[in-house]
């Protein structure tokens, strides 16, 4: 579990909005990232969860006027966001990166939507991403996000999202604590039945060298927690395509092996009983997730 230090506390009484920062060696933007959004929303909660810097960030946050927690260690992205999270003591949360690509600027333009909907997200252009390969990567991703949630997701990665609290720390514990936290609080908000608006957002050119995301490591954790979370809010989007696959090639299969050999194979056997089986183990865990949804919302009206 992580450990967390404050270094400086803003005086403020039941802010209304907390914006929490992640950072993890930023200090040659967290500064002024803390002064714009202190200047310009004077009455917000600041919260800067530093990941175990060594080069001042910290410090530099806490001059600038914000609430600094640290981590002992670096432990990832979606790690100091979880932090913050449950640290922040506004009804609303605004989540943005520390390296200035985000305009606090646009903060009102994400709040303008809320209370109305759960949660909006700043949503990046194709010309907003960091590379031809990266823009491709988040296309592919947002086509199979949208395809699980059944809504069509125009940023599955962004980073600068407003939220509400409750509503966040209601999947603070799926958030994993790598940088695709943005994609397991999405999916989750989507397939809970709350709802999202996207917000145009513009992007500023990082000022110290490239991102920290590995287009193939990370890429492939994206996909596998885009599965794990279909599996645990909707598991019949995964389990019956691939039961439909595994019959059409049963079937594909006992064609081709009776007009060549005139019989019934094995492997077409396989094939169908596979299917089956797959498409049963789809039903038993959509009825488990059905009974779990069931017993949180009795908690939920019982509280």
């Amino acid at each position: 579990m992580s450990s967390a230090i404050s270094m400086h506390t803003v005086n403020m009484e039941d802010p209304t909005v907390s914006v929490v920062i992640p950072a993890y060696n930023e200090a040659q933007n967290i500064g002024e990232i803390v002064s714009r959004i202190r200047n310009r929303y004077p009455d917000f909660e600041v919260i800067v969860e530093d990941d175990g810097s060594t080069d001042g960030t910290a410090q530099i946050a806490a001059s600038a006027g914000a609430t600094v927690y640290r981590h002992p260690y670096n432990i990832g992205n979606g790690a100091a966001v979880k932090t913050g999270i449950r640290k922040a003591g506004g009804e609303t949360l605004v989540l943005m990166d520390g390296d200035g690509q985000h305009d606090p600027e646009d903060i009102a333009a994400l709040l303008r939507f809320l209370p109305e909907y759960d949660m909006a997200v700043g949503a990046r252009s194709i010309r907003d991403q960091a590379s031809l390969q990266r823009a491709i990567g988040n296309m592919a991703y947002n086509r199979f996000a949208s395809y699980v949630a059944n809504f069509s997701i125009k940023d599955l990665t962004s980073g600068f999202r407003a939220v509400k609290t409750a509503v966040a720390r209601q999947f603070i514990h799926l958030l994993p604590n790598t940088y695709s936290y943005p994609t397991t609080l999405t999916l989750g908000v989507l397939r809970s039945g709350l709802s999202i608006k996207y917000v145009h957002i513009k992007i500023h050119n990082r000022s110290n060298g490239s991102s920290n995301i590995s287009l193939v490591q990370d890429g492939v954790r994206f996909f596998m927690i885009i599965i794990r979370i279909c599996t645990l809010f909707s598991p019949l989007r995964v389990f019956l395509p691939v039961s439909f696959l595994m019959f059409a090639l049963g079937l594909v299969r006992y064609i081709h092996s009776y007009v060549t050999q005139g019989r019934f194979t094995n492997m077409s056997a396989l094939l169908f009983v596979t299917s089956v089986v797959i498409f049963m183990m789809g039903l038993i865990s959509e009825q488990i997730t059905q009974m779990r949804f069931e017993r949180r919302e009795g908690r939920r009206e019982h509280t």
